[in-house]
């Protein structure tokens, strides 16, 4: 509108100086000069107006800003907070946009790399979606985006057909022998997210992970190539308004860090305790602190949640919570994170023999405390997450293995990484991780899983990320019948003594 008006002005006034143009002579010349100055000042007048009107910002500067600057996977190591995506830069004097634009579809490559990234920012994804909208990274109706990791590793094991590396399931239908070796898509992403307006936001999220995907069958089974809805919500929230968000939908619950500083492979304390259920979240956020508050979907929920529901696994109502609560401290040479959760029903409730989604007779809490700690180009993270009472299925009724008492489900991870400039700031890091999850009593077959990985990372550009592994594991726990029950002789198939070495290389790629 503002820019028809002072179109319209300047055609107008170069249309009543039409004719002049036609006639020779200096005093033409000198006529078209005084017309000119006439049309300058119309503008002039115009604008005064709009802005007396308040049809235009004052602050805005005349030329158009210069592009914002892309989200980046590094540099939230820049702020106080390591969940803050950085602010975009501005031309002098002007802000950016917070509100909703004229534009309706657009794409924010360094946005998809961090809402879709599985190693970090793993259960604050709403937090780092209000803040893209904050620093005016999403001022389109909708914004469309993407992702695909691709992988070749090299996998040996002293066991039989059991490798302990958990970025693919366990399992014999598609690691046979003691060697294996693969190239193949880990995992690809769709991703919508609508600006509905300026407070109300939605996100879907759609997956496809053949390499750990429930379904039966091989790799190329049918069953195992299926696309789902990973994640979808609304969301209503604004934080230059307000600190509160309430979302509802399909989400991460609010349990844990479950951030990894390896490239790639996930802790053993994502494995574990990484929740994705039905619910509705509740948070704030306000000069570093975090709070969240998520009442979850009962009965056996996607991932990390079991609540009985009249003694049965089905979803019929809502009788589960989580709860996390995190603080981040700014120190001159970087920052500090301390955080602790709990949630009323975590996985571990079943009884001898354990199997994925099957009921239990009662709930098992569980809590979790964790840090994060940057400190100049180092980065340090330590996690610990645990159940209150012994998970029921650690212990066997086989007379073989009644020495073996019920224990508590715990896992925790250390890790750091040093961040290096290769090409750009910050785009080169090396990474070391050591994460155990205990599930057995001392000397049982099904004991621990533990996991070690170095890592290297190099971001060609701030949503390509080219990575490499080495991955090494030991013990083999699958949680299915982990203590025995599949075998007639009752036997467990976990095993104390396997061990995994991996080599793995891989793309992952943001648009």
């Amino acid at each position: 509108m503002k820019l028809a008006m002072i179109t319209g002005a300047s055609l107008l006034a170069l249309t009543v100086g039409a004719p002049a143009l036609s006639d020779p002579g200096e005093d033409r010349i000198a006529e078209l000069e005084a017309r000119i100055e006439q049309l300058e000042e119309t503008n002039r007048r115009l604008l005064d107006y709009l802005e007396a009107q308040g049809a235009l910002d004052p602050r805005a500067p005349a030329a158009t800003a210069a592009p914002a600057r892309d989200l980046t996977h590094t540099a939230a190591r820049e702020t106080d907070d390591p969940e803050v995506l950085t602010r975009p830069e501005a031309a002098p004097g002007a802000e950016p946009s917070r509100t909703l634009g004229d534009q309706f579809v657009g794409m924010n490559s360094a946005y998809s790399f961090a809402m879709l990234d599985h190693a970090e920012t793993t259960n604050t994804r709403q937090l780092v979606q209000l803040r893209a909208i904050q620093s005016g990274e999403l001022n389109n109706r909708v914004t469309l985006g993407g992702e695909i990791t691709v992988l070749a590793d090299y996998q040996e094991s002293n066991s039989n057909t059991k490798f302990g590396w958990l970025m693919r399931h366990p399992t014999s239908a598609n690691q046979i022998g003691e060697t294996v070796s693969e190239f193949v898509i880990h995992n690809a992403q769709i991703a919508v997210t609508g600006r509905l307006t300026n407070d109300i936001t939605s996100y879907v999220e759609l997956l496809y992970d053949p390499e750990q995907s429930f379904g039966s069958g091989t790799l190329t089974d049918l069953n195992r190539n299926q696309i789902q809805l990973r994640r979808g919500w609304v969301m209503w929230g604004n934080l230059d308004e307000r600190p509160v968000y309430v979302a509802v939908g399909k989400m991460d619950t609010p349990f844990g860090l479950n951030d990894t500083v390896s490239p790639f492979t996930n802790s053993t304390n994502w494995h574990a305790f990484a929740g994705l259920a039905y619910g509705g979240l509740a948070g704030y956020y306000n000069n570093g602190l975090h709070l969240r508050a998520m009442a979850i979907q009962g009965g056996a929920q996607f991932r990390a949640h079991n609540a009985p529901v009249e003694d049965t696994a089905v979803p019929s109502r809502v009788n589960n919570f989580a709860l996390d609560a995190n603080y981040t401290a700014a120190l001159d040479a970087g920052s500090v994170m301390v955080g602790a959760s709990y949630t009323h029903a975590s996985a571990y409730c079943q009884a001898y023999p354990v199997f994925h989604f099957n009921p239990c007779d009662d709930n098992n809490p569980a809590w979790a405390v964790y840090s994060r700690a940057e400190l100049g180009a180092f980065e340090f993270l330590a996690e610990y997450g645990s159940t209150t009472d012994a998970w029921p299925g650690t212990a066997s009724p086989v007379p073989f293995y009644t020495q073996f008492e019920a224990v508590k489900a715990e896992s925790f991870t250390l890790g750091g990484r040093y961040w290096m400039t290769l090409h750009r700031e910050d785009d080169f890091a090396l990474s070391a991780d050591f994460s155990r999850f205990i599930s057995g009593d001392d000397g049982a077959p099904w004991e621990r899983q533990d996991q070690y990985v170095l890592g290297a990372s190099y971001f060609v550009v701030p949503n390509v990320n080219l990575f490499g592994e080495i991955i090494h594991t030991k013990g083999w726990v699958p949680l299915n019948f982990l203590s025995g029950g599949n075998f007639a002789n009752g036997t467990s198939w976990s095993e104390s003594d396997a061990e995994t070495n991996v080599i793995a290389v891989g793309v992952q790629a943001a648009f």
